[in-house]
């Protein structure tokens, strides 16, 4: 029988409430090396990537967000205790190091796309020869660029001071130019989301999606190697 891995945490006695996970069964915590791992008996060789399931395995890691502030791990990591066991002892170091990072913290999502209509002032490359549409896509692509730096350097400075660590992504030939996961303090929620708002409205040709509280995704950094050093299927 595997085991079904959701999450790792600081070491709990025990979940605030019963909690259902994937395929119905029931979640468990497993403690090792002074970390917590919330875990469920899987019977098969891969969860099914259903909607369903994603939810499930969602919800799971957010049945402990007011406990503690977990790690989660991928959809799908299946392993067993030895291998659990096995990972906790050999990365503790850096285990503690990234849970002390993200402790107090949830993830705040920032995606800004851009409302500037070009169609009608960009040419038409369809209607160019080749040399001349490779030189329009270039310079879109340029334009593009630019945009998305001086749009992403100045959502930085706007939250500055309430963000302890920052992921960004630029897209700048998209529609959706920065889509930004900020670490965020507890305490300092409300106060960021009224930062990003009063932000909002300096940039009237800039469309802003702010999302969460949620765990820290972006910031767990933990499934990969687990996956590539400790057999995880």
């Amino acid at each position: 029988m595997k085991l079904y891995v959701y999450c790792l945490t600081g070491q709990i006695d025990a979940l605030a409430r019963p909690v259902t996970g994937i395929s119905g069964a029931s979640v468990d915590i497993v403690n090792l090396e002074g970390f917590s791992l919330l875990v469920s008996e899987f019977d098969g060789e891969q969860a099914p990537v259903t909607r369903e399931n994603a939810l499930t395995h969602d919800s799971v890691i957010r049945s402990v967000l007011d406990q503690t502030t977990p790690l989660p791990f991928r959809f799908g990591t299946l392993t067993t205790e030895e291998h659990l066991a096995s990972y906790a002892k050999a990365r503790r170091a850096t285990i503690a190091a990234r849970l002390e990072l993200v402790s107090g913290c949830v993830e705040m999502s920032v995606k800004i796309i851009s409302n500037t209509d070009q169609t009608d002032s960009e040419v038409d490359s369809r209607e160019l020869g080749p040399g001349a549409a490779f030189l329009e896509q270039k310079r879109r692509e340029i334009f593009g660029s630019e945009q998305a730096q001086e749009v992403a350097g100045w959502l930085q400075r706007q939250v500055d001071g309430l963000v302890r660590e920052e992921q960004v992504s630029l897209c700048p030939t998209e529609k959706l130019i920065v889509a930004a996961a900020h670490l965020v303090e507890r305490e300092q929620v409300a106060a960021y989301r009224e930062c990003v708002g009063n932000a909002r409205k300096s940039r009237p040709k800039l469309h802003f999606l702010v999302s969460g509280p949620w765990p820290p995704y972006s910031f767990s950094n933990i499934d990969l190697e687990f996956k590539t050093r400790f057999g995880v299927s």
